[in-house]
């Protein structure tokens, strides 16, 4: 007879085999529906896939600060997904072979990603003033809420304007790659792959839950990571998916769009959270998540404007090798203090 113990690995590992196989003909139809629009891959991996590979984040978030009452977790998992997602570009810098992933894509991301220093800058500094007494509010929502959702419309808005205007330097393959299949064929396919991401994502927050409890990792700091990291994984799996069939511009579109779906996230979280404002309610130490976001956002757009080629030892650049400290970083922190 099977270890209790052991029935949620099997089942994480079954989310993941789910996540794996549906995340490559995610990234496949996406890419299709891309050259067939001509939308071009950044806009669909900014809205398409980012909003696809965000809902368990969505989920977490909004189960925490209702039917668990736990707004450090919702917090803490929106935050830490953002870190994570950041911390993909090393590993995409790492399986990339030849160039370096910050020469071959585009410059054009540089708006989304700045778009994600303004939104993550936001919420750090509303979360230091919200434990400094300053907390302006209507009803229960802070007014940082409506603030986000005005950002994520007007960066979503810029980036389509962008992706239309330039749309000839975003397009990674020649058009029409699938002659053999029509436009509602690719949505329908698309839409059932996504359906597969969807629910094995939605599934990994309880199985990956059930583990640290199992595990004793239950509090603090490792519950919130291992959260985090358990809600970026479909983020990972089609990120490299995209990056292998050659579609490495939607790959870091849908890191840097899902970066800012997560920021509208908080922004539903604070409406869900009847409490008072949500980010007043949390540890002040997420405010080491926000700026360790904005600190490798900031490295992946000198990244994508500067262009550089170089590796250290055949392995990864300068630039992710910068990532990967302040990753480490941010998690030591979280683990001397997230307590």
């Amino acid at each position: 007879m099977m270890p209790s113990h052991s029935i949620p690995w099997l089942e994480f590992i079954l989310c993941l085999a789910v996540i794996g196989f549906a995340g490559v003909k995610l990234s496949v139809f996406g890419d299709v529906i891309a050259d067939k629009t001509g939308l071009g891959s950044s806009w669909v991996g900014v809205m398409m896939l980012a909003t696809v590979t965000s809902l368990p984040e969505l989920v977490t978030g909004t189960i925490s600060v209702t039917a668990a009452e736990l707004p450090d977790i919702a917090v803490g998992n929106a935050l830490g997904a953002c870190v994570i997602n950041l911390f993909i570009f090393v590993l995409l810098d790492f399986l990339h072979r030849g160039e370096s992933v910050y020469h071959e894509s585009s410059r054009g991301h540089i708006l989304s990603a700045s778009f994600g220093v303004l939104m993550l800058g936001f919420v750090g500094f509303s979360i230091l003033l919200s434990h400094n007494g300053f907390q302006p509010s209507f009803w229960h929502v802070g007014l940082y809420t409506p603030i986000l959702v005005i950002m994520y419309g007007v960066a979503v808005r810029n980036v389509f304007h962008y992706e239309k205007t330039h749309v000839g330097a975003f397009t990674d393959h020649a058009p029409d790659r699938r002659p053999d299949l029509n436009l509602s064929q690719s949505v329908a396919r698309y839409s059932a792959a996504a359906l597969l991401v969807v629910a094995a994502g939605i599934g990994l927050p309880f199985v990956g839950d059930e583990i640290a409890r199992d595990m004793g990792w239950q509090r603090g700091f490792v519950g919130t990571v291992f959260i985090a990291l358990a809600t970026s994984i479909p983020e990972m799996v089609v990120s490299i998916a995209a990056m292998r069939i050659g579609a490495l511009n939607m790959a870091v579109a849908s890191l840097l769009g899902s970066n800012l779906f997560n920021m509208l996230i908080i922004a539903l979280d604070d409406v869900l959270y009847i409490r008072g404002p949500l980010l007043a309610q949390v540890s002040p130490v997420h405010g080491v998540s926000a700026f360790s976001a904005v600190m490798m956002t900031g490295l992946a757009i000198i990244g994508l404007f500067y262009r550089p080629n170089d590796r250290l030892l055949h392995t990864v650049g300068w630039t992710s090798l910068f990532l990967f400290v302040i990753y480490l970083l941010n998690t030591y922190i979280l683990y001397l203090y997230g307590h």
